[in-house]
C-alpha cells in the first residue's frame, strides 16, 4: 500500500510529461482550423426539398446524392480550400473562404439546375396560368427564348441532366454564334437524345414540333430547331451537342459547370447565408488575443498575490492548460469560431477555479492540523477538493454538451472549445499543478520558509469572516424576497420592453458596412429609404460601421443598399452578412427553448443523483434565477438575443451551478461527519468556508471578461457582458438563493434517518461501526474559519 502512495506521483509527473510532450509536438506541427468569421469568407446552408414531380423526396440520400454534385460545382468555382458537409437529413453546409460576394456564390451552388430536355408540342401567345409548372401529364408552358410574347407548349421531359457525362464552354468560330455550351451524352441517354431529335425532324420545316427546348431551372435556356441535315427518326447520333443561346463567356462557364457537375436530384433552397469580411476576422482574432494576454497576465498577478508560490506554479499549470487545449482543439479537428475563440479565452478563467479549490482546501487543513510539515495538507486539499472539481465541473460540461448537439454553426463551435476547456483545466489543477506543488513543497528552502507557499496564511477574506462571523443563513427569508424582487423586474422588462431577437431567431438579414468616411446613422436611414427600403432598421454598429437589418432581401437588394451608401460613404465594404430563413429562425427559436428545458432537467437530474432532490431544486431554482435576471437585463438594455447570447446563457448556467455545488459539496461532507448537527449552522459555515475561493474564482474569470468586454467589440462586447451579468449574479444566488432555498426546503422535507444510525453518536459512539468510525475521522478536516 505505502509502495504504491510513494509510486503516485511518479506516476503522475510521467502522465504529465507525456501530456504536455504530446500537445507541444501537435502545437508545433499542426495548425488550428479557423472557421469563416476569423479568416472572411461566405456560408451558405441550403435545405433540400421534395422534386416537383414528386418522384424523389428530400432525405439523407438524396442530400448525400446533392452534396457531390455541389462539391464538383464548388472545385469548378476554383475556391480555395472549400468545406462543404451534411447537417441532417436536409441540409448542407457550404463553406467558401475569400468569397466576399454571396451572389457569385449562390449564382451557381444555390441553383437547382434541373436540366431536362423536352419536345415542343406548339406554340401560344397565352400566358399560362401561374408559373407554368408541371403539369400531371408532364406537360407544361414557358416562355420563349426566342420571340417575347410567346409561349412554347411542352411536353413530357425525355431526357435529364444525369444522363450528361460531359460539358464545356466554347467560342463558335465557324459560325460565329458567340459562346456555345457543348454537351456529351452517356451511352444510353444518346439514344434518348437521338431519339427525341430524330422525331422533331420529322415535323415540316418551319413548324414549332421540328424545335427541342432545352430548360434549365424552369427556363428555356435554348430551343434550336432541327437542321434539314438531320434526318428523321434517326437524329443526332454519337452522343455530342452543342447548346446555343446568346451566352457570355461567364454565362457558358458557369453553364458547363453546372451541368458537368450533374442536376441536383432535389432542388433546394438557401435558409442561411453568412458573409465575413476578411478584416473583420482579423481584428477579432487581435481582440481575442490581446484579451486573453491581459486577462491571464492580471490572473496570473492576482492568485500569484493571493497564494504566492503556489500560485505562482498554478500561473505556470494555466499556461500549459492552454497548450493541452489548444494541441486538443487542434488534434480533433475542430473548427476554432469567433464564440469558440471566446469560449478558449472565457476557459482559462475558469481553469483557475481548480486551483482555487484546491489551494483553499490545502489552506483548511494546514491551519486545521497545526503543522509544519505541506506534504499531507497539500495530499489532503487534493483530495478533499475533487469531488467539488468533478461536480463542478461536470454540470458545466452538461451545458457545453447541449450547446454541441442543439446548437447550430458558430455556437456548436463555442460548446466543442468549452468542453476541451473544462476537461484541459481538470488535468492541469489535478495532475499538472499537484505535480509541481509536491515537487516545490519538498524543497529543503521551501520547508524553512513555508509562508511563501500561501498556505499557510488564513488569507484577508478568510480573516475578516473569522472575526465577523454573519450569520447569513438565519436571514434567508430576507434573501429569498430579495430575489423573488429581482426576478419580477426581470420579468416587467422582458414583458413592458420585450427581447430583442436577433436575425438568427426572426429570420431576415442583417448587414454591416464598413465606409471609408463616416456617414451618420440619420443619413444612412435617408440614404438605405431613399433605396427603396424605408422599413429597414439602421443603426450604427462599432468602429462607425452601418448595419442595416431588413426582412427578407435578396442579394441584388443587398447590392443596391451597399451601391447607395456609397454616395455619402466613399469606398464601401461588407464586413458581416447574416441571411436567416424564416423557416430556420422558427427553428433555432424553437432549438434554443428545448436547449434550455433540457439544460434544467439534466442537471436537476444529476445533483439529485449526487446529492438530494431538495439540493438539487434549490440549485436549479437558482440557476433560473441567474438566466431570468440575466435575460430582463438585456431586455431593459435593448440588447440583441442572438445565437452568441445563447452561448452566454448556458454557460451562465453551468457556471451557476458549478458555484452552487461547491457550497453544497462541503454541506454534504459535513452532514456525512455529523447527521444531527444543526443544518442552518452548517450551511452557513459552508459558505463561510467557500467564500473566499468564490471571490478568488470570480475575479480570476471577471478579469479575462473585462478584457473581453473591452477589447472584444460589438459581439463579443455583448458575450462578455452577459457573462460578468452571470457570474456576479450566480455568486450572490448561491449565497442569498441556493442556500436558503436548500435549507428551507430541507427543514420541510427532512431527510429520512437511517436505522443503523440511531443510537449512534456522531463521534463514533456507542453503535458505531469500526468502519464509520474510520471514516468519520479519516473525513473530519478540524478546519478553521
Amino acid at each position: 500500500m505505502s509502495q504504491t502512495k510513494s509510486r503516485a506521483p511518479l506516476w503522475r509527473a510521467l502522465f504529465a510529461l507525456a501530456v504536455i510532450a504530446a500537445s507541444l509536438a501537435i502545437a508545433l506541427t499542426q495548425s488550428a482550423r479557423l472557421g469563416l468569421d476569423l479568416r472572411g469568407g461566405t456560408q451558405i446552408v441550403l435545405e433540400t426539398k421534395d422534386s416537383p414531380d414528386r418522384k424523389i423526396k428530400a432525405g439523407p440520400r438524396a442530400t448525400d446524392r446533392a452534396l457531390e454534385v455541389l462539391r464538383q460545382r464548388v472545385d469548378a468555382l476554383g475556391v480555395s480550400e472549400p468545406s462543404l458537409s451534411r447537417s441532417g437529413d436536409h441540409r448542407i453546409i457550404v463553406e467558401l473562404p475569400g468569397v466576399q460576394d454571396p451572389r457569385e456564390a449562390a449564382a451557381v451552388i444555390g441553383r437547382t439546375a434541373q436540366l431536362t430536355v423536352h419536345p415542343v408540342s406548339g406554340v401560344t401567345d397565352r400566358a399560362p396560368a401561374g408559373d407554368g409548372r408541371t403539369a400531371d401529364d408532364g406537360s407544361r408552358t414557358l416562355p420563349d427564348p426566342d420571340q417575347k410574347g410567346t409561349y412554347l407548349r411542352l411536353g413530357a421531359s425525355a431526357l435529364t441532366g444525369d444522363g450528361v457525362k460531359d460539358a464545356d464552354a466554347a467560342f463558335d468560330q465557324q459560325g460565329m454564334a458567340g459562346w456555345t455550351v457543348g454537351l456529351t451524352f452517356r451511352e444510353d441517354a444518346s439514344d434518348d437524345w437521338a431519339r427525341i431529335t430524330g422525331a422533331a425532324a420529322c415535323a415540316a420545316q418551319g413548324s414549332p414540333e421540328r424545335r427541342v427546348a432545352i430548360v434549365l431551372d424552369d427556363k428555356v435556356i435554348s430551343a434550336p430547331g432541327m437542321n434539314p441535315e438531320v434526318p428523321c427518326d434517326t437524329g443526332i447520333t454519337g452522343g455530342d451537342t452543342r447548346i446555343t443561346g446568346g451566352f457570355s463567356h461567364e454565362q457558358a462557364r458557369d453553364l458547363a459547370a453546372l451541368v458537368k457537375g450533374g442536376a441536383l436530384p432535389v432542388p433546394v433552397d438557401v435558409v442561411e447565408q453568412r458573409t465575413v469580411g476578411a478584416t473583420l476576422g482579423a481584428d477579432a482574432i487581435a481582440a481575442s488575443t490581446q484579451a486573453a494576454l491581459i486577462g491571464l497576465a492580471l490572473t496570473a498577478l492576482f492568485i500569484t498575490v493571493v497564494y504566492r508560490l503556489l500560485g505562482a506554479l498554478a500561473t505556470l499549470a494555466l499556461a500549459l492548460y492552454g497548450l493541452i487545449s489548444y494541441a486538443a482543439l487542434v488534434a480533433l479537428g475542430a473548427t476554432l469560431t469567433l464564440p469558440g475563440l471566446a469560449g478558449f479565452v472565457l476557459a482559462i478563467g475558469m481553469a483557475v477555479d481548480a486551483n482555487v479549490l484546491v489551494f483553499e482546501r490545502a489552506r483548511e487543513e494546514y491551519l486545521g492540523a497545526r503543522t509544519k510539515s505541506l506534504d499531507k495538507p497539500l495530499a489532503r486539499g487534493f483530495r478533499k477538493a475533487w469531488s467539488a472539481v468533478v461536480d463542478s465541473n461536470i454540470t458545466t460540461l452538461l451545458a457545453a454538451g447541449l450547446l454541441f448537439f442543439f446548437a447550430t454553426g458558430p455556437v456548436k463551435g463555442f460548446g466543442v472549445t468549452l468542453s476541451i476547456g473544462v476537461v484541459a483545466s481538470m488535468v492541469s489543477a489535478l495532475v499538472v499543478t499537484r505535480v509541481l506543488a509536491e515537487f516545490a513543497v519538498r524543497r529543503r528552502s521551501v520547508r524553512k520558509r513555508p509562508g511563501i507557499t500561501g498556505i499557510t496564511s488564513t488569507g484577508r477574506v478568510r480573516a475578516w469572516l473569522a472575526r465577523r462571523d454573519p450569520q447569513i443563513v438565519r436571514h434567508r427569508r430576507r434573501w429569498l424576497g430579495v430575489s423573488a424582487l429581482l426576478v419580477v423586474v426581470a420579468i416587467a422588462g422582458i414583458a413592458l420592453r420585450g427581447l430583442a431577437f436577433g436575425v438568427e431567431f426572426t429570420g431576415g438579414r442583417l448587414v454591416e458596412y464598413s465606409t471609408s468616411r463616416t456617414v451618420d446613422v440619420d443619413t444612412a436611414r435617408t440614404v438605405v429609404a431613399d433605396a427603396g427600403f424605408p422599413r429597414a432598421v439602421v443603426q450604427e454598429s462599432g468602429d462607425g460601421d452601418i448595419s442595416v437589418r431588413t426582412g427578407e432581401l435578396s442579394d441584388d437588394e443587398q447590392h443596391t443598399i451597399k451601391r447607395a451608401l456609397e454616395k455619402p460613404g466613399g469606398d464601401v465594404s461588407v464586413e458581416r452578412d447574416e441571411m436567416i430563413g424564416p423557416s430556420l429562425g422558427d427553428e433555432l427559436r424553437v432549438k434554443a427553448l428545448i436547449a434550455l428545458g433540457i439544460a434544467v432537467a439534466a442537471q436537476l437530474i444529476y445533483l439529485s443523483v449526487r446529492f438530494r432532490w431538495t439540493f438539487a431544486a434549490a440549485a436549479v431554482s437558482a440557476m433560473v434565477h441567474d438566466v431570468l435576471v440575466v435575460v430582463g437585463l438585456f431586455a431593459w438594455l435593448g440588447k440583441p438575443v442572438d445565437s452568441v447570447f445563447l452561448a452566454a446563457l448556458l454557460t451562465v448556467i453551468g457556471y451557476s451551478v458549478n458555484d452552487t455545488v461547491v457550497v453544497f459539496d462541503r454541506v454534504r461532507e459535513a452532514r456525512r461527519r455529523d447527521p444531527r448537527t444543526d443544518l442552518e449552522r452548517t450551511a452557513n459555515r459552508a459558505v463561510l468556508q467557500t467564500l473566499p475561493r468564490t471571490v478568488n474564482t470570480g475575479m480570476g474569470a471577471l478579469f479575462i471578461l473585462a478584457a473581453l468586454t473591452v477589447l472584444g467589440g460589438d459581439s463579443l462586447g455583448d458575450f462578455s457582458l452577459a457573462l460578468i451579468a452571470g457570474v456576479v449574479i450566480g455568486t450572490v444566488s448561491t449565497v442569498f438563493t441556493a442556500v436558503p432555498t436548500a435549507v428551507t426546503l430541507e427543514r420541510r422535507r427532512p431527510p429520512r434517518e437511517p436505522r443503523r444510525d440511531r443510537g449512534r453518536s456522531a463521534g463514533g459512539g456507542k453503535g458505531q461501526s469500526p468502519l464509520d468510525a474510520r471514516r468519520a475521522a479519516r473525513e473530519d478536516t478540524g478546519a478553521v474559519v
